[in-house]
């Protein structure tokens, strides 16, 4: 971060300096005080559970130069002296206001990007590629709401090129929050699916929410849509201010492969179009499903003035977020690790990839799917169908709602002696224990809330 003045501080976020400290400069922010740091500023948030104004205390003792206090948490602050206090309205917003001020210190392109699935994905592989010829900011791990943007905005330095920003959401508003912080030049939007459905209530709704990220594209600007998505295929261009790409396997889409060719566990290759010319490429990453988030990130990088060989530079270094389909070989067995999240169409996308793995058998433990209210039976459902349709040889199902995805995958075929249901990951881990064969694949997957990566250290020879 760059360091920054207390007044400019107190100006970006509308408060008060109450208090004058010993240090003018801050050079660091947190909202956290496990891991603050002297000289930082401390911006303790409040919430329905938790109150950081409680820690005030401590990151006063471990040497802060200024802290914020919203102003109905005014006795959070008794007998706190030496340092800046700054009293704002609310301390949340205040966050934002100063995030939206350090963005503006840099004139550079910013990109934000949503989606029900993928989002993650697509977002390390447009930073991978445009990394083959500048310096990319991009947030850590899934660094995307209201507190993780504007966090991930203060690790901005001078050196940086560019800026690649995920932005996720679980209600109405919170993807018009982050663009009014970011202003991203390029949008893009990876699928509509039923990811926190719970929430919204249908697909329609899911959708109206993504398209925030539209609200500041202004004449120059562009929207990166997948245009083989039911939805966003019906995006109408005549009534938009911006410029709209959509991007697909099909070739109704601006920007679509040819010739593409699947190399199961070692990835993909495909072709594309630069000026007129055909250029291949490869994807070193598993699942065809991934040749939707290059397809995006390669666009951008033509966007933005690279060649072919600086592109496939990228692909051929980007960094995966960790638990998103990550292979690891290990005693004579290979393991998926895709256990960070969970949809019906990211289960179909992992079973995809277990299915093209060589091993002697498949063999995929699947857990809860959350946060999908009424569609919770037919997703889970739907998901025991397809893995029985696609051949895989043994399930373990964790958790009471991935009762049903075992009953359908029963049902349509799947021979019962090759079907587990457990309550937990530690009877999952029984079971495998019992099952598990050299040669063998596993793919590992489930809600966050599941925690299963607790089955992958297992197989890895953890506790």
């Amino acid at each position: 971060m760059i360091k920054q003045k207390i007044t400019a501080i107190a100006k970006a976020c509308d408060g008060v300096i109450i208090n004058r400290g010993d240090i003018e400069i801050i050079n660091e922010i947190s909202t956290d005080t496990r891991t603050i740091k002297e000289g930082n500023l401390f911006i303790p948030l409040a919430g329905e559970n938790f109150d950081g104004h409680m820690f005030i205390g401590d990151a006063v003792k471990k040497g802060v130069a200024a802290v914020l206090v919203q102003e109905d948490k005014m006795e959070s602050i008794t007998g706190v002296g030496g340092i800046n206090i700054i009293r704002v309205k609310d301390t949340l917003e205040a966050l934002a206001c100063i995030a939206y001020y350090y963005k503006n210190l840099f004139d550079i392109p910013f990109i934000g990007v949503t989606g029900s699935v993928g989002k993650t994905t697509t977002k390390d592989l447009i930073a991978g590629v445009l990394s083959g010829k500048y310096n990319v900011h991009k947030n850590i791990g899934n660094f995307n709401n209201e507190v993780g943007l504007p966090i991930t905005l203060f690790n901005l330095e001078p050196y940086h090129d560019i800026s690649v920003l995920e932005m996720g959401m679980s209600s109405y508003g919170e993807i018009l929050n982050l663009v009014n912080i970011v202003h991203p030049d390029i949008a893009i939007i990876t699928n509509i699916g039923v990811s926190h459905i719970k929430y919204f209530g249908s697909k329609e709704n899911i959708m109206k929410a993504k398209m925030e990220i539209t609200a500041n594209l202004k004449e120059k600007d562009y929207l990166l849509v997948n245009g083989d998505d039911e939805y966003l295929k019906n995006i109408n261009r005549k009534d938009k201010d911006y410029n709209i790409v959509f991007y697909g396997l099909s070739s109704h889409n601006d920007f679509y492969p040819t010739d593409i060719r699947d190399l199961g566990e070692k990835g993909s290759t495909f072709v594309v179009n630069m000026e007129g010319k055909p250029v291949q490429f490869k994807i070193g990453r598993p699942g065809l499903h991934n040749i939707y988030n290059v397809l995006a990130a390669i666009w951008i990088g033509i966007k933005y003035g690279m060649a072919p060989d600086e592109i496939q530079k990228g692909l051929d270094n980007f960094e995966l977020s960790e638990m998103r389909l990550e292979i690891i070989n290990k005693n004579n067995i290979k393991i998926i690790d895709d256990t960070y999240n969970a949809s019906p169409d990211s289960m179909r996308a992992a079973i995809d990839v277990l299915k093209s793995m060589k091993a002697d058998r498949k063999i995929a433990v699947l857990g809860n799917m959350f946060e999908m209210g009424d569609f919770a039976e037919e997703g889970h459902r739907d998901v025991g169908k397809y893995l029985a349709d696609r051949g895989i040889d043994l399930l373990i199902a964790v958790g009471e709602m991935a009762d049903w995805i075992a009953l359908e995958a029963k049902k349509s075929g799947l021979k019962e002696e090759n079907v587990f249901t457990v309550p937990t990951n530690k009877d999952a881990i029984d079971i495998l224990k019992q099952n598990i064969r050299d040669n063998d694949a596993v793919l590992v997957k489930g809600s966050r809330g599941m925690t299963m990566e607790e089955i992958v250290r297992s197989l890895q020879g953890g506790s």
